[in-house]
């Protein structure tokens, strides 16, 4: 079982000027001091946090029943659950209702992935940060790819870093963990792809960011090199047969499943229906009926 944190806020459904606010109302500052504190010391070089990222509420109710110390959320499984594409700007307000329920609903640390922010002005992308930090919110994730127009880009590196800036100086309770794409999209040269993830990485850390994150970063060699360069917690995506010790020698404070365990399980869904289909067992086993009723009834 997951263990036990602050008492949580009776649910109620607030408005703000822009947009509604599900998950109660925003938490005493002291408690949300203490979650964010007790997420960050979860990031140890050396002793990796596994962050399993949860697409709806019964996803991350299973996930910190199993025990995992803290749950993030998926960008491509919360618009993919709603028939949304990812990396489009397309689930801001998706993303902001399942935060609040999570929130409100677990009692593990809650991170989440804001993808670019879903907008270009620093301004902006701040006041969702501190409206989530009020929620109770611990983390974000913000990356600077740009591949909503069908073509794989990065915003501009000073600009990211201009966005970290506000959203640090917006909601200072927050871990923001700044995420750069160059190895995820292939961008640039392989031969000077690592150099070009340190100059990003070494901005956003100026720039304020607590962890950085670099999916697509593999060879162990240059994960290292990654970490000792820029001296902040180092977070880097889980890919089956990953040997996490291997990963902690060299340095890594987490390691995010990101969007694997929903297209897993859409997997499983799909084997288990033709396994329907043809008389066969299902290939895994089914998460019990009573389980998951007592895990959203208490």
């Amino acid at each position: 079982m997951a263990a036990d944190r602050a008492p949580r806020p009776t649910s109620t459904a607030t408005t703000t000027s822009s947009r509604t606010r599900i998950g109660g109302p925003p938490r005493a500052s002291a408690v949300r001091s203490a979650v964010a504190a007790a997420f960050a010391a979860l990031h140890r070089p050396g002793d990796p946090l596994l962050l399993p990222n949860a697409w709806d509420v019964a996803s991350g109710l299973v996930l910190a029943d199993a025990g995992f110390a803290a749950v993030g959320t998926t960008s491509l499984g919360v618009t993919a659950a709603a028939g949304l594409p990812d990396g489009r700007r397309a689930g801001r307000d998706l993303v902001v209702a399942l935060a609040g329920a999570l929130v409100d609903r677990l009692r593990v640390p809650v991170t989440v992935d804001l993808e670019d922010g879903y907008a270009d002005d620093p301004a902006e992308v701040a006041e969702l940060a501190a409206h989530l930090a009020g929620l109770g919110v611990a983390g974000v994730n913000l990356e600077d790819g740009r591949s909503g127009d069908g073509e794989a880009a990065l915003r501009d590196e000073a600009a990211h870093a201009g966005v970290i800036r506000a959203v640090v100086a917006a909601a200072p309770s927050l871990f923001v963990n700044a995420r750069t794409d160059v190895h995820w999209l292939g961008i640039g040269d392989p031969a000077t792809r690592r150099d070009a993830t340190v100059r990003r990485l070494l901005a956003y850390r100026d720039a304020g960011a607590h962890g950085v994150f670099v999916p697509g970063l593999a060879d162990p060699h240059d994960v290292a090199v990654v970490a000792a360069s820029v001296d902040l917690p180092l977070n880097v995506l889980w890919q089956p047969g990953v040997d996490l010790a291997d990963l902690a020698q060299a340095g890594v404070a987490r390691v995010s499943t990101g969007s694997a365990l929903y297209r897993h399980a859409l997997g499983a869904a799909v084997e288990t229906a033709c396994a329907a289909r043809t008389s066969a067992m299902p290939p895994v086993p089914a998460l019990g009926y009573d389980r998951l009723q007592g895990l959203l009834t208490r």
